[in-house]
């Protein structure tokens, strides 16, 4: 999220409050991208009120070869999108500055023009390194957002964005096609999906039907393949207006569209707490070991430090305890186990990770097994404050031969 120090945020004089359109949300990360958040590229963007509007809304339209199309395609302080119908036909039209919007660009782009840099999603059983030679289906410059500077702040969607030269071009290949007003439109490659809720943002929404946007911001029914040149049919009585809960599918990636009023009514610490308090009352045991489990506070760390072989260091981090006789048992192993986290609450034992938990690992040299040791039982133990679920006992009895008898004389 943005800071009110940064620049693209507009502060109101009396609070000093960013007026925050929304969040867009990747989803798969858990909020945190696998390397880290850095600069623009991070799982989560906050869309907030420029000091400045740089929205910018349709003009002037142009046909090819002719001068003002070329002055509108060569003048990078214009913008413009350019519809490539044929080798001997281009319709490029100029779009204008407008003062009442804020646009906030989308896509797999690291240049300035793009606001949040979006990778594809990496499966979990998966690293980076793994599909850096897989070619991304994200467009470079997958969507923009439109975003009113006034009350209701409305968001709306429109598929491909604007390069450094302030341009976009629909090549040949592209879907493309010339309104029944004489204005042109069309798809990417890949296609910009929406789906909205039905319902709300609530626990009793319902899923939506997947959209595609086109260019101009208009509703199409998906196309029978992603990437084919024929265009789904126009839903005329649905609109590319964002909602709280709306997802977008840029094909690798999926982002989670959260509005202010909806981020405004999700839980606070204060609720998540008192469901913790009201877990513990209840007193749940573990269904395996039957101990009374207890859920205490996660102390939450917000700097991350390198951790060494006898320290722990996370995010946050928590530590679960038990009551009754199995702090008991456990509270030998549990001064055994170096470099713990402490826990919130002081009673009961913590639980090592780490290179602590290593460090609590203690296998007991089993003996030789010799002739003279007939039927020895030979236990490995594994010393870590972890209760009666992973304690284990690994038993070797070796089989002792029968004893022979005396030849018969």
């Amino acid at each position: 999220m943005y800071s009110p120090e940064q620049e693209n945020i507009s502060t109101t004089a009396s609070t000093k409050v960013p007026v925050k359109y929304g969040e867009l949300i990747v989803l798969g990360y858990n909020g945190s991208l696998p390397n880290g958040d850095r600069g623009r590229r991070k799982s989560r963007f906050a869309l907030c009120k420029r000091p400045k509007a740089n929205g910018v809304k349709p003009s002037t339209v142009h046909v090819a070869c002719s001068p003002q199309a070329a002055k509108a395609i060569s003048n990078k302080d214009q913008h413009s999108i350019s519809y490539t119908l044929s080798r001997a036909q281009t319709v490029v039209v100029e779009y204008t500055h407008d003062s009442n919007t804020d646009m906030f660009q989308i896509g797999r782009s690291t240049e300035s023009p793009i606001d949040f840099v979006v990778t594809d999603t990496v499966a979990g059983s998966q690293s980076n390194a793994d599909t850096q030679s897989v070619q991304s289906t994200i467009s470079r410059f997958a969507c923009r957002i439109m975003c009113q500077r006034t009350p209701p702040y409305t968001a709306r969607i429109y598929a491909a964005g604007f390069d450094s030269s302030k341009s976009i071009f629909l090549g040949e290949k592209a879907a493309k096609w010339k309104t029944s007003d004489g204005q042109m439109d069309g798809l990417t490659t890949n296609g910009v999906l929406v789906m909205h809720p039905r319902n709300g943002f609530s626990q009793d929404s319902k899923p939506g039907v997947w959209r595609e946007i086109s260019v101009c911001g208009n509703v199409f029914t998906l196309r029978e393949t992603r990437s084919a040149q024929q265009r789904g049919k126009m839903v005329e009585m649905e609109s590319q207006e964002l909602v709280d809960g709306s997802l977008i599918d840029l094909c690798g990636a999926t982002l989670l569209w959260r509005t202010a009023e909806g981020l405004a009514r999700t839980p606070t610490l204060k609720h998540l707490e008192a469901l913790r308090q009201e877990i513990n009352a209840a007193r749940p045991q573990c269904p395996v070991g039957f101990n009374t489990l207890a859920f205490p506070q996660c102390v939450a760390k917000t700097h991350l430090t390198r951790s060494s072989p006898g320290s722990t260091s996370s995010a946050a981090t928590c530590t679960a305890t038990t009551t009754g006789a199995t702090t008991a048992r456990r509270g030998r192993a549990g001064r055994a186990a170096s470099g713990s986290v402490p826990c919130a609450e002081p009673k009961g034992r913590t639980w090592p990770c780490g290179w602590a938990a290593r460090r609590a690992f203690t296998w007991t040299r089993p003996r030789l097994l010799t002739p003279s040791t007939p039927a020895a039982t030979f236990v490995r133990r594994r010393l870590r404050p972890s209760g009666v679920r992973s304690r284990f006992l690994t038993a070797h009895t070796p089989s002792t031969p029968p004893a022979l008898s005396a030849p018969s004389s």
